[in-house]
């Protein structure tokens, strides 16, 4: 498909994969110099496992040019020849736009093995730096745009997984909040590296897995069925909160008057909320991936939301305080792993469990106890 037919119908296939809730949370980036002036595409890859994290890497129009060279001799020191070799290899493979390092790079930082970690962060290091001087040469802006689409979903992508341009990476969670996020947002950075720069992180809603994905984006989007009732809308008020858009989808047929009434209701919540941003009031609009309506003006307002915060500062302001809190997630998880793993209570927390489930001791005490014990013990 031309991409002057492509433009016809702006991101219509995108949205098109966003019409009803599924049990996954994945994230779609779109890589080119001008992304407003493309419409996305996709390859789509077999998902492993039943839950997971995917990424969609859509690409199109020419891409900045990416240098291939930088040395963190601190970063690699300890590293054997084969190892730096095999670092070495990914990070000219994924800056030259090569889709198999990428995977291959995704693969690595999603890994559990002590030693692969740290090949990981050698390479996450290197990306890093490597991203920092391309946003330097920005004039210090970010070069990419990050959106989380919360109740978002990943079944229709017929026509973007036709795409041979497009990449789409499914990604098991492990059965952890932790594992998802410290991995979703690695890989966020290497698709950054890679030269794509918008990307949309989709996810059910379950759990806090919300509040960790808005603490990884620019911008966070809601999608709302129109016929959810008022148990799903109940749901979503904390969520409301943190909402830039809002977003009634399915907004067709005989659900456009609930389409409308339920973007009339939130129109009203939102202006009792307090504003996160001193420079963006949160929208509410319709969509229909069937029909079309609405998705040029969904993407119409993410772009003015962007432009809107990297004109004020915010962005750059969000994504330096997200960087911290990433940090201390990080820290916080490998805490937790090292206390449920050190010798000295690994035996006690099976045994501390099934006293506070018969109620023999209280769930305060034996926190106590076990911390007790982990810190009077080498």
């Amino acid at each position: 498909m031309s991409i002057p037919a492509l433009l016809l119908h702006p991101y219509q296939h995108l949205l098109s994969s966003l019409r009803v809730p599924s049990p996954r949370l994945h994230c779609v980036l779109h890589s080119g110099k001008h992304p407003a002036s493309r419409a996305p595409s996709a390859e789509l890859l077999k998902p492993s496992g039943h839950h997971c994290t995917k990424w969609t890497l859509l690409s199109g129009g020419p891409r900045r040019a990416l240098c291939a060279q930088a040395t963190l001799k601190d970063h690699t020191e300890g590293l054997s020849d084969k190892e730096q070799r095999f670092v070495d290899k990914l990070y000219t493979g994924l800056v030259g736009r090569q889709r198999a390092c990428l995977a291959e790079a995704i693969t690595l930082v999603e890994s559990t093995h002590a030693r692969k970690k740290e090949l990981a962060q050698a390479l996450l290091q290197r990306v890093l730096t490597h991203h920092r001087e391309q946003e330097r040469l920005n004039q210090g802006k970010p070069l990419t745009f990050r959106v989380g689409s919360l109740l978002g979903d990943k079944t229709r992508m017929i026509e973007l997984s036709r795409d041979m341009n497009a990449y789409i990476r499914p990604s098991p969670t492990s059965g952890t909040l932790g594992g998802v996020t410290r991995t979703t947002n690695e890989a966020i950075l290497l698709c950054e590296g890679g030269g794509y720069d918008i990307i949309l992180i989709e996810t059910v809603g379950v759990g806090q897995s919300e509040f960790a994905v808005a603490d990884m984006v620019d911008m966070f989007v809601l999608l709302l069925p129109p016929a959810g009732g008022d148990e799903l809308q109940g749901i979503k008020r904390g969520i409301i909160e943190m909402a830039d858009l809002v977003v009634v989808t399915k907004s067709d047929g005989d659900l456009v008057v609930p389409a409308r009434r339920i973007q009339a209701e939130y129109v009203s919540a939102l202006k009792l909320l307090r504003r996160r941003s001193g420079v963006w009031r949160p929208k509410v609009i319709r969509i229909s991936a069937r029909s079309g309506e609405g998705i040029s003006e969904m993407w119409d307002t993410m772009r003015e939301f962007q432009r809107v915060m990297l004109a004020s500062g915010e962005l750059a302001t969000k994504r330096q305080k997200q960087q911290k809190v990433w940090m201390w997630n990080l820290i916080q998880e490998n805490i937790l792993e090292h206390f449920k793993t050190h010798p000295s209570i690994r035996e006690q927390i099976p045994l501390m469990e099934r006293k506070v489930l018969s109620g023999a001791l209280s769930p305060g005490l034996a926190a106590d106890l076990l911390l007790k014990a982990f810190k009077s013990k080498p």
